[in-house]
């Protein structure tokens, strides 16, 4: 195999948890040219992979006549051996239908046992090219080394696109980056959506006298993000993208589940993460909004549990904080 064509996944994190499975393919085939096509957002994380020639944003929904326009593309980005999309759209299936490639092969759960979702991706692509590739490490290439910096560095990601039941509240975000300041400086993720829970936090940090604090929500591109999330020594957040981000990096997480599958989507293969949640009657929901109303999966969750889970993984790394 010489010419190698991948739709990777919409969000975020689920592209980068389809990064073992494709590392698997570079590995068994060293040589190969891959172009890869995607959201603009998910395309980011490949932009400095070595064995990647070509990268593709996919503009469709931007497009009057979708189709047409993902049939044009598919003709014009020229001939494959194999052609694979991570994805299970309508549009997913079509554009691969429309490539020319000699093996076109899409996504799919091949049964309901519940795995996480680097193994499920892992499967396809073994499934599709006849292997029995095991999924390895989160991978993600940058063109820069970590900096060294005086003081460590303590992220707090209060947002996930997924909906606002994923999310824990800035009270009580803030509660645990005040008692965090003394030894970290502190930095606020979030997308564009997630300017004002980020400004919430913000507001009690002022309000607890914190000043080392920076607001980057709404403000980083996608690569800024990932060297951001890269040069952390402590990251608190829900289920989202960023939380992946950071495990490829292997950096000291705490994550808040409440209506999602941690089996699932919890961080992969970072032994430095502590997942925190309630396991109450009603998890997992998968909603993107609270159906019960009451959001008790985040809001039973209390700054005290999460200090205390800093405590029990800084105590892995042989780090130490003061969180009393």
């Amino acid at each position: 195999m010489r010419k190698i064509l991948i739709e990777i996944p919409t969000w975020l994190g689920d592209c980068v948890m389809a990064t073992p499975a494709i590392e698997n393919i570079i590995k068994q085939y060293p040589n190969i040219q891959i172009t890869i096509f995607g959201s603009s957002v998910a395309t980011e994380i490949f932009k400095y992979h070595p064995q990647v020639d070509r990268i593709v944003v996919d503009e469709s929904r931007n497009k009057k006549y979708r189709i047409y326009y993902l049939y044009r593309l598919a003709k014009q980005l020229g001939r494959f051996d194999c052609a694979l999309s991570f994805r299970r759209t309508i549009t997913s299936k079509l554009f691969i239908f429309f490539t020319k490639a000699s093996l076109k092969k899409k996504y799919r759960r091949y049964d309901k046992i519940p795995t996480h979702q680097v193994n499920r991706y892992n499967d396809f692509v073994n499934i599709a090219l006849h292997k029995n590739n095991i999924a390895s490490k989160l991978i993600i290439h940058t063109n820069s080394k970590p900096l060294k910096l005086d003081k460590k560095i303590l992220g707090i990601n209060p947002g996930a696109s997924y909906g606002s039941a994923k999310r824990w509240y800035p009270d009580e975000f803030a509660k645990v980056a005040s008692v965090l300041s003394a030894q970290y400086n502190i930095v606020i993720f979030g997308g564009n959506s997630e300017v004002d829970i980020a400004s919430d936090i913000e507001k009690k940090l002022v309000d607890n006298g914190v000043k080392n604090y920076t607001n980057l929500a709404g403000k980083t591109s996608v690569s800024a993000l990932i060297k951001q999330l890269s040069i952390l020594d402590l990251f608190i957040t829900g289920d989202s993208g960023p939380m992946h981000v950071a495990a490829a990096f292997q950096v000291p997480t705490v994550a808040i589940f409440g209506p999602t599958k941690d089996k699932e989507t919890a961080q992969w293969m970072n032994q430095k993460s502590v997942i925190i949640k309630k396991n109450l009657e009603c998890q997992p929901c998968m909603k993107r909004i609270c159906p019960l109303k009451h959001h008790n999966c985040m809001k039973k969750i209390k700054a005290n549990e999460v200090l205390d889970a800093t405590v029990k993984i800084l105590a892995q790394s042989n780090d130490k904080v003061c969180v009393r």
